[in-house]
């Protein structure tokens, strides 16, 4: 499932069209996670785009209302020619004055919606990692008595937003912090240094244009490069690349969950 960095990139990928306006909206599939609005069409159809941002892992495209954009499992949202010819599983093609805004999900998870306001819609998500506000104070207090593993409660969305498995992985081994560590016992050095290592490869993984894995692509409809990069995820048995220990793959939530035993001791 694209997670923040990836969609970090595609709403950086999409930011030429912010002023253009929407002249038509073609809907190929009316379902996708759930039924789209049968207004859809209508009420973007000569809305101008005013902005392009990310909340969690939504697309918010701003007009005189939100619309709402999610990749599910396998979506992906690109920019096409007006000349493209659509290909199975592009469910919903916004039409600009020079190009097309195209949403393909094969798994159909994703969601594409109107919202006259997002506040309430997005109002239980936690705040962005990438913010000042997420720091180890934060951290440290919301860690308070808290016995759930660590990895766990970084996955929690209520806790901070965007930061899946790959990423949490990574940046639990980049701190030298086990992954099933009781939440509470971190230390406010260790938050202070998860906190930093969660922000350093969030942006290293954007700057890369997000992972390859399955089938995410960037608004240019290309791969993404950070997997050549990864230390830990999904190196199951292979040397860890700071000390050779073989890394280890343990479940947690029934998510693979991997660290080096040696780096990640504490």
């Amino acid at each position: 499932m694209p997670e923040l960095p990836e969609v970090q990139t595609v709403v950086s990928g999409i930011q030429p069209i912010v002023g253009s306006t929407i002249t038509d909206v073609t809907v190929n599939f009316p379902k996708l996670r759930k039924p789209l609005q049968k207004d859809l069409a209508s009420e973007l159809s000569g809305a101008k785009i005013i902005s392009i941002t990310r909340r969690a892992k939504f697309i918010v495209i701003k007009t005189h209302v939100d619309l709402i954009i999610h990749l599910g499992m396998s979506g992906k949202l690109t920019l096409q020619e007006l000349n493209y010819q659509p290909i199975k599983h592009d469910h919903v093609i916004f039409h600009l004055a020079d190009k097309l805004l195209v949403y393909n999900d094969p798994r159909r998870f994703g969601m594409v919606s109107w919202h006259t306001c997002t506040t309430d819609l997005l109002a239980h998500y936690g705040i962005e990692p990438l913010s000042k506000a997420f720091n180890a104070e934060y951290l440290k207090n919301y860690t308070h008595k808290k016995t759930t593993p660590i990895k766990n409660l970084i996955m929690d969305q209520r806790c901070v937003v965007g930061v899946g498995n790959i990423y949490v992985c990574e940046a639990l081994f980049h701190a030298h912090i086990k992954p099933d560590l009781p939440a509470h016992s971190l230390s406010k050095e260790q938050c202070k240094q998860l906190v930093t290592c969660i922000k350093q490869v969030l942006d290293q993984a954007i700057q890369q244009g997000g992972t390859t894995l399955k089938d995410y692509r960037t608004a240019s409809d290309t791969m993404g490069y950070f997997q050549q990069r990864l230390y830990v995820y999904g190196r199951e048995g292979q040397p860890c690349l700071k000390c050779t220990t073989p890394i280890i793959n343990l479940k947690l939530s029934g998510r693979s969950t991997f660290y080096c035993p040696e780096c990640q001791s504490l």
